[in-house]
């Protein structure tokens, strides 16, 4: 069914480029743009690590279009909601108008070909190889599969994707090497941790119907990387869930944690089902079974140097296509 849906976005998107006219139309341009597909939050002081990220990215490519996309349906439709409401506007001039006016990455896309650009590189700022990264590869695989009978009337030059932050399956850039690179980047979540005498505990959002063992994978890495404190990941949905997290916890006799979102935003999952008021939240969990819990509730993307993968991973996605973004 997930497919059918990503398949039906796909051929609607290129049911609206095949349709513009193509009266004095010219081959693609040799222009290259940037959209970050991001999850989205609706929290607007979650907003911080996804601006965080775009600007980073901005300043390592000042000469190429760096356009924002939410990947999820849910938080762009509140978004438009919230466009709407004056009010809301007024509450909150914090918040950009790109981010109030937000569309997804086959709007995004469309948009950027509609002014030309010959050459997209879409770069997730999801964390794992999951499903919201497969979607992504269909609908780049669907766009880039386009072939017109003029190649004058062929929409784009070029559509890339890069990987995400743990990387991706495949032999030109073996995932290990960027699980090594993302736990370098969370050096300074050790040291906080040390510093409070605690445990590192990260919960990652995961998924159910396309779990991976990444996460493990990666919690190994930084054992290894920092052996004197002792990190434990576990995700919202999949595998490992918290009950596997707890297990370890109370197996190496832990009494005190330092709990951060393994996310690039700190928005609801990480104020609702990492703490929060409910009874299966993280922090409740934890604390009944007698171990200490310290929050921080700061998303990966406002630290400069995880969201520096994801310009790594885009000079990377180029490169490996014979292209170059400046």
């Amino acid at each position: 069914m997930q497919k059918k849906r990503v398949l039906q976005h796909v051929l609607l998107i290129l049911l609206l480029i095949l349709a513009m006219p193509h009266v004095g139309q010219t081959k693609p341009s040799e222009d290259k743009a940037i959209v970050l597909a991001v999850f989205g939050t609706s929290h607007p002081d979650a907003l911080a690590g996804i601006l965080a990220i775009r600007e980073q990215v901005r300043k390592a490519f000042p000469k190429t279009r760096v356009e924002l996309a939410f990947t999820s349906n849910i938080i762009r439709k509140i978004w438009r909601k919230r466009l709407n409401d004056p009010e809301y506007r007024v509450q909150h001039p914090e918040v950009p108008p790109e981010i109030l006016q937000v569309k997804g990455v086959l709007a995004a896309i469309a948009n950027l070909q509609d002014e030309g650009f010959g050459y997209i590189l879409v770069q997730p700022t999801h964390i794992a190889s999951g499903e919201e990264f497969a979607d992504l590869v269909a609908y780049v695989d669907g766009l880039n599969s386009i072939k017109t009978v003029k190649p004058r009337n062929m929409p784009f030059r070029k559509i890339v994707i890069g990987r995400p932050a743990l990387g991706a399956p495949g032999i030109d850039h073996e995932y290990r090497h960027d699980l090594e690179l993302a736990a370098k980047a969370l050096a300074p979540d050790v040291e906080e941790a040390k510093r409070r005498s605690a445990a590192l505990v990260y919960m990652a959002h995961g998924n159910e119907h396309y779990s991976t063992g990444y996460y493990v994978e990666f919690e190994e890495v930084m054992r290894v990387l920092y052996p004197d404190t002792k990190t434990y990941v576990g995700v919202v949905e999949g595998f490992p869930a918290l009950d596997l997290v707890l297990r370890d916890l109370k197996h190496d006799g832990v009494a005190k944690v330092y709990l951060k979102p393994l996310m690039t935003v700190a928005g609801d999952h990480a104020k609702n089902d990492m703490t929060g008021p409910e009874p299966d939240a993280w922090q409740n969990v934890l604390t009944r079974n007698g171990i200490a819990v310290e929050i921080d509730l700061t998303g990966l993307g406002e630290n400069p140097a995880f969201a520096e993968i994801f310009v790594t991973h885009l000079r990377e996605a180029a490169r490996d296509r014979g292209l170059e973004i400046e």
